[in-house]
């Protein structure tokens, strides 16, 4: 294990700055996320911390030692592309015996190293068939032990599940946590698929125009985002342009907010004060939607529904109100009966609120 430090880190390509100025603190055996869309800096980060990619400037430290001129054969790292880049004309157990091949590790502690390796992915059965006898999970098993046989300080995953199916990719997702988990090996994931980030992460950095937006939990990330970008990008948000009134402080710090003619209450993050502009988010699967005998209360809404979508475990409605389309996700048996509400007209309110400035 290893603690990885990104220190003022920057990547210029020409005039192009891929990766701009950024700092991070990973701790020994965390799980940490690199989630962001095409061309954000994610991959080329991981690319500088795999020895790959030449740092323009900052600093690279696993532990103590600065990590930024050596090559990438002696860091001891871990790689998992999204390509599996096994030998064809290998078996499986000696994909998984190549890297300790190559340091010179004597025959007996490689053997005993394959046979442990091919356990812990389960693949004990297929020591000796070759790549194009596997299916593509099974391969990429292979790669994950091979990775894994030489005993890494660090793990670094590129999209490894990004050319799988949706089945698949949940499948090996947990696998590649639960292996992570067993060695307590610090790891680095790049991705673009939220829900794999969601699934494994101890912690998510999310990047934009080479910075990291947010760092934080998964609860951190989609409850409480701290820019537009990452209320944007994570998930979806009902997001209403409004006005703070008024803050008070305590156990939790609350604002008041005027958005169009009605005042709502919002989760106040530090920085916020009266009078900014600020947007106010909810998540759609936080409106609650009013019965005909819930008290109407200043902060009920009601809506005609224009847009209503089955998806099978939830329904989606799109509700107009003075123009505003609010998105509501339902599920439960109420999904059910909001089948036939299309045309008509609902109430509802906000559950929990979060606000960015603009």
């Amino acid at each position: 294990m290893a603690r990885v430090r990104l220190v003022d880190v920057v990547k210029q390509f020409g005039t192009t700055v891929a990766v701009n100025h950024i700092n991070a603190d990973i701790a020994e055996g965390e799980f940490i996320t690199l989630l962001g869309p095409s061309g954000c800096g994610k991959t080329t980060t991981l690319r500088m911390v795999a020895g790959l990619i030449e740092l323009t400037s900052g600093q690279i430290l696993f532990d103590d030692q600065v990590v930024n001129n050596v090559p990438t054969h002696k860091r001891n790292i871990g790689l998992a592309f999204q390509s599996h880049a096994l030998f064809p004309h290998m078996s499986v157990a000696k994909n998984i015996a190549f890297g300790l091949s190559v340091k010179g590790v004597d025959k007996k502690t490689i053997a005993g190293r394959v046979d442990e390796m091919l356990h812990m992915v389960n693949l004990e059965q297929y020591a000796d068939r070759v790549p194009a006898q596997l299916s593509g999970g099974q391969q990429q098993r292979v790669a994950l032990a091979r990775m894994l046989a030489t005993d890494p300080r660090v793990l670094l995953f590129d999209e490894p599940l990004s050319a799988l199916d949706r089945n698949l990719r949940d499948q090996l997702k947990f696998a590649i946590l639960d292996l992570q988990r067993r060695t307590k090996k610090t790891a680095i994931y790049v991705t673009h698929d939220q829900s794999e980030a969601f699934a494994i992460s101890d912690r998510i950095f999310v990047m934009n125009g080479g910075r990291i937006e947010q760092a934080g939990s998964q609860l951190d990330i989609y409850l409480r985002p701290a820019t537009e970008f990452v209320a944007n990008f994570v998930g979806d948000n009902n997001a209403l342009p409004a006005t703070v009134t008024a803050i008070s402080e305590g156990e939790t710090r609350l604002a008041k907010v005027q958005v169009g003619q009605r005042v709502f209450e919002a989760f106040a993050p530090p920085g916020i004060a009266v009078g900014d502009q600020v947007m106010a988010l909810a998540r759609p699967e936080n409106v609650e939607i009013l019965g005909p005998n819930d008290p109407d209360t200043p902060d009920a809404m009601t809506g005609t529904v224009e847009q209503l979508v089955f998806e099978g475990p939830t329904v989606r409605l799109t509700a107009l109100v003075d123009g505003q389309p609010i998105l509501i996700a339902s599920s439960g048996l109420e999904r059910l009966e909001l089948l036939n509400r299309q045309g008509m007209t609902i109430r509802f309110r906000f559950q929990d609120l979060s606000l960015v400035k603009t």
